[in-house]
Parts: C-alpha cells; structure tokens; sequence
C-alpha cells in the first residue's frame, strides 16, 4: 500500500473511531500530540497517527473494539511520568495514544470499609487530599505525586517511600477494572475477601504495564489518617551502620516505621547545589544519611517524636550513629523530605546518568552498594556510581555518573547500554531483580529476556499470547514482539 494510501485508510479508520454513541475524543493535530511522545526522563520518542482520551470505560470500550478491527496498536498512558518508556509509542507511527488523563473521576469512599474506587486518570495527589477530607489516607507517594496517575501506578505496580510499612502497589489494590484485549470489561471493584475462581486476574493486570488490558479503575486500600509524624536525621559513616540501624528501629518500635531512606553525601551535596531553598539538616558531613519517618495512627501508640529520642538515644549509645536530628515541625518534617525528593532532579540538573531501579535480598543491600560501587568506577574509568533510597525494601536507586565533561546524547549512545547490562549482570548474581519499582518498559525488556529465568519468560510470553494474540495492547513493552 502506497504512503497516500495508507493515509488515507488510516484516516477512514479514525473517522470510524471518532463515531457512535460511546465515540472518545479524536485529535490527530501533532502540536496536541507532541508533548505526550517522548518519555519523562527525555529517552524515548515515537510517533503517533492519533491520541485518543476516552472519559469512561465505555468509551475505551469503544477503542478496543476499533483496535481489534483496525490492527492499530494502543499506548495507554496516564501523567507519562513513568521511568522505562513504557507509555511512549514506537517510530512507527501507526500506533494511536489511548490517554486516561480525561477519566478523573473518585466513584466512591468507603468510610467503613476503608477503600476507595479511582478512575485511572486520577491524579495521586489528588486521591490523597479526596480521602484526607473523610479522615482516611491512602499509604502510597512519591516525588511525581503531582503527576503520576492511579491507572499507571496499577499498571507498574509502583513503590514508593512507605512501602516498608504498607507494600507496594500490589498490596494496596483491592480491586481492578479493566477492558481486555477483546474488549469485555472485567470488573474485579467488588474487592471479594474470598474468591477462589482460579487466577487473581486483579492481580495479574497488576504490573502488566498496559500489555493485556487497559485499567480504567480500581478499588484501593485506605488506612487510618495520620494524627503525628517524626522524621530523624541521622549521620553514618557506613551502609552497613544504615542496616544495623533499621535493625534497631524496628526491633524498638516495629509499627511506627513508615520509611527508611538512605541517601550518600554525594546526593546531599547535588541538591544542595542545584535545588533552590534546601538547607542541610546537620552541621557535619557523613559519608551516609539514613531518613527514618515514625508514624502514629492510633491514640493509644506513642507518640513519633518519643519513640524518635528512645530511638535515638539507644542508637548513639550502640554507636549505630555518628550525630542525628529530629524534626521540631512538620515544615521541618517536608524540608528533610524534600531532599530525598529532589534527587533525581539535581542529578539531572548535575549532567547525564545512567539510572538502574534494583533489588536484591535486603540483608545484602549493604555489601552489594560497598562491593559494586567500586567495581562499576573501575570498570568504566570516569564513572562515578551512587546509591539511595528504600534500604528497608531492599531497593535502591543505583545511578551511574557519566564523566566529566561529556556530552549528554554521545554518552548515552555509547556507553549506557553497557553499562546497564553490567550493573543487571551483578543485581542477577545476587540474586536480585533488575525492576523493583519503576517496571520493564521498552528500556529494560531485552535484558529480562537475556538474563531472567526461562520459567518466566515463557509465562510471559504465554500470557500476553494468549490474551493479546494480535499484539494490540502497549506491543514492545515488557515482552518482547510475539
């Protein structure tokens, strides 16, 4: 078919997307299109003959069925805040956007019950402040909070800071609505206790990351609202003292624990350059900094900031720490926050990096960032390697500095891959997991096919089979081309 040919079918199918009583919205203006075609962190870039923003389940009903039809492959994205490019279309341009954004809708609270139905073009920050008006929170945030969509954060199966207390993504989704490749609707909101119909298919659109269904809503998990919270300061001259020191918390207060974040010097001193406003907790430098947010939900619990001088009293006399503060307010609580929160950003504003979302076993979280850091700086002469984030998971954010001097876009096209593949060689080796957090994508797909278990594979592979056998649904992402 001739390129004017192609056009103008590719325009016949649209017309007939854009008709009927449960038609979504239609543009193929490219000035609409542009900004939604390349990822968040600048890696990627497709193209896109539409996007299409369905405002209700029927509508991306109504899209499915024309997918089907047509052959045209679907590229769900929400606030395209994710991290492996897994809501960015291919260069092909003959993909169409299915964007959520218009699907915002909070169906219902329930109080009693402590859960709450959110469309998939919920905004996580604005969940947050919906449930906050009835007393309750919902126990998920990170640093795109602002931006980050509930349907994608279903999709990816996303962490976050609190998971240490609350799980990840996983365990706070009690329910998922979702149109599946055939377009049928499976409504799993109804969050059974018990139901024992064989698969979790709530559970297996969890972390699918778009390719077997399009989730367009889903009963999550709420708790308590917060009645007061602490967060300590700490200063360690080892990881190794970060995990004696988690230890210890937990040992002394177990329940209050909601966070547990690692951050070295060499990150403090980024945000402190690059991030406006931001002031360093203590007067002395340590070669680590641990972040330990204490909790209370229930008048009967102690209150955070006692648990936090208890905490750290017995620390200093064990000397797990070398010198620590504790938060007086909660402004000071969201300013030691907010330098967790800002380091991608001054790594970004510092030059170009190459960033692996890692897990292994969390007792060897330590000795993996002592042992490999130094291995990775040898192996690539210049490289500077960090380390931070949720120790207590046993997941950090393991980024690798490019060297000075060097221009962003050469870097990247020379040297990342193999760097990445030699950062998820040593995560494999201990045991460990190349995605903790963040999700495959296209960044991370051809890896897990290399380096994962054949077990796994082949059940990825049957599953997207056997639900997606025309490859309509997010083809490229997590699995590779059927």
């Amino acid at each position: 078919m001739g390129i004017s040919s192609q056009y103008d079918a590719d325009m016949a199918s649209l017309y007939a997307l854009s008709q009927g009583a449960h038609a979504p919205h239609v543009t193929i203006d490219q000035s609409d299109i542009q900004p939604w075609l390349t990822d968040w962190r600048g890696r990627y870039t497709g193209n896109a003959m539409a996007s299409v923003s369905p405002r209700n389940v029927k509508e991306v009903q109504h899209a499915v069925h024309w997918a089907r039809h047509y052959n045209v492959a679907l590229v769900p994205q929400g606030g395209n805040s994710g991290m492996v490019g897994g809501a960015t279309p291919d260069e092909s341009g003959r993909s169409i956007i299915l964007s959520l954004r218009k699907m915002t809708a909070i169906r219902d609270i329930d109080i009693d019950g402590r859960t709450v139905v959110a469309d998939a073009g919920v905004v996580l920050q604005n969940l947050h402040e919906a449930v906050a008006e009835k007393d309750l929170r919902f126990p998920l945030t990170l640093g795109g909070k602002g931006s980050a969509t509930i349907g994608g954060l279903v999709a990816t199966n996303a962490g976050g800071t609190q998971v240490l207390r609350h799980g990840n993504m996983r365990a706070l989704v009690a329910g998922v609505e979702a149109v599946l490749p055939n377009g049928e609707v499976f409504d799993g909101l109804k969050a059974l206790k018990k139901d024992n119909r064989g698969f979790d298919l709530n559970q297996l659109l969890v972390g699918s990351e778009g390719t077997i269904g399009i989730v367009t809503a889903a009963r999550l998990r709420l708790v308590p609202q917060l009645i007061d919270r602490t967060v300590i300061w700490a200063g360690l001259d080892t990881i190794q003292q970060a995990r004696k020191l988690l230890l210890h918390c937990q040992e002394m207060c177990s329940a209050a624990v909601e966070g547990f974040e690692v951050i070295p010097q060499t990150c403090l001193d980024a945000v402190l350059k690059h991030i406006p406003a931001t002031k360093a907790p203590l007067s002395s430098r340590h070669d680590w900094y641990c972040l330990i947010e204490l909790v209370q939900d229930d008048p009967a619990q102690h209150s955070p900031a006692t648990l936090a001088e208890a905490i750290m009293e017995q620390a200093l006399k064990k000397d797990l720490v070398q010198n620590a503060v504790i938060s007086a307010s909660e402004a000071q609580t969201e300013a030691f926050w907010k330098l967790r929160d800002s380091i991608s950003e001054a790594e970004r504003a510092a030059g170009p990096a190459v960033q692996h979302d890692i897990s292994v076993p969390v007792q060897d979280m330590p000795d993996f960032i002592s042992t490999v850091i130094p291995q990775v700086e040898q192996q690539f002469a210049g490289t500077r390697a960090i380390a931070f984030g949720h120790l207590g998971d046993g997941n950090v954010h393991f980024h690798v500095i490019a060297p000075q001097g060097s221009i962003s876009e050469k870097w990247y096209a020379e040297d990342s891959k193999a760097i990445s593949d030699w950062v998820y060689r040593q995560v494999m080796a201990w045991g460990g997991s190349i995605s903790a957090e963040h999700g495959i994508g296209q960044m991370k797909r051809d890896i897990l096919h290399e380096l994962d278990s054949p077990a796994r594979i082949f059940a990825l592979k049957g599953i997207k089979q056997g639900l997606d056998p025309a490859n309509i649904m997010n083809p490229g992402k997590l699995i590779s081309n059927l």
